[in-house]
C-alpha cells in the first residue's frame, strides 16, 4: 500500500492593519512577521529533506499570502510552486468588513445569520473539506508516482479549509467555535495518504514557526 504525506501549510502573518476579514480579496501579502515564519517554515522542510524525505510537490492557494509563503520553500527544495485552486480560502459574505458585534447588528447581515452548522455566512463547510481533500488524494498520488513509496508534498492554504479537512478526516462533526481551530499561522496539518485510494490514514500537528506565534495578528481570514 503506497502511501505520501501531504503536508497542509497555512500561511503566514499577513499585513492587515486595518483588520478587515481579508478572505479572498486579492493583494493581501504577508507582514514582515510573516515572511519570517515562511522562513521559518522552508528550514523546517529543508532539514527534512536533509535527513532523507523525500519531498517532490508544492502547491498553492492561487492567493498571494499562500504563494508568498511557498516561495522560500521553493527555492530551498529547488521546486517549482503549482497553484491549486482548490485549497483556496473559504467564500464568505463578510468578505471586506470589519466583522464586530456592531456590524453583525445590521439588519442586511440577518439573513446570513440563520444556520451556523451550514454556515449560511459563506461556503458549506462540507464542499470546503471535499476540495480540500480532493486536492489531498491527487497530491498524495503525484507525488508517489514522482518519488516513490512515502514521497512527500507540501499545499499552502488557509486556516478554514484546512480545519474541515482535518475534521471531516478524524469523522468529527465540521461546525466549530473558530476560536478552538488547532492551525496557527505557518502551521502544518500533516495527513499520511494511501495513494492508491485517497484515505487519510493518520494525522499530525506541528508548528515550526511557533516562536514567531506570540503577538501575532489573529484577524482571520475566513
Amino acid at each position: 500500500m503506497p502511501s505520501s504525506t501531504v503536508h497542509l501549510l497555512r500561511h503566514g502573518e499577513v499585513h492587515n492593519p486595518t483588520g478587515v476579514l481579508y478572505g479572498r480579496l486579492p493583494e493581501f501579502h504577508l507582514s514582515e512577521r510573516g515572511r519570517q515564519m515562511a522562513a521559518c517554515v522552508a528550514e523546517h522542510f529543508a532539514q527534512q529533506a536533509h535527513d532523507g524525505g523525500r519531498i517532490v510537490l508544492l502547491a498553492a492557494s492561487p492567493l498571494t499570502r499562500a504563494q508568498e509563503t511557498a516561495a522560500p520553500t521553493a527555492a530551498a527544495l529547488g521546486l517549482e510552486i503549482a497553484t491549486e485552486p482548490r485549497i483556496i480560502e473559504a467564500e464568505n459574505h463578510f468578505e471586506g468588513l470589519h466583522v464586530s458585534p456592531r456590524e453583525l447588528a445590521r439588519p442586511r447581515h440577518w439573513p446570513y445569520l440563520v444556520n451556523p452548522f451550514r454556515p449560511s455566512w459563506g461556503e458549506p463547510y462540507e464542499a470546503q473539506a471535499a476540495r480540500v481533500l480532493a486536492a489531498v488524494a491527487d497530491a498524495a498520488r503525484t507525488a508517489v508516482e514522482r518519488g516513490g513509496d512515502g514521497a512527500e508534498a507540501i499545499l499552502v492554504a488557509h486556516q478554514l479549509p484546512i480545519w474541515t479537512a482535518r475534521l471531516k478526516s478524524e469523522g468529527r462533526a465540521l461546525w466549530h467555535d473558530p476560536r478552538k481551530r488547532e492551525c496557527t499561522l505557518a502551521s502544518l496539518t500533516s495527513l499520511t495518504v494511501d495513494s492508491a485510494t485517497g484515505a487519510v490514514i493518520s494525522i499530525r500537528y506541528t508548528e515550526p514557526a511557533a516562536a514567531l506565534l506570540p503577538g501575532a495578528a489573529t484577524t482571520p481570514g475566513a
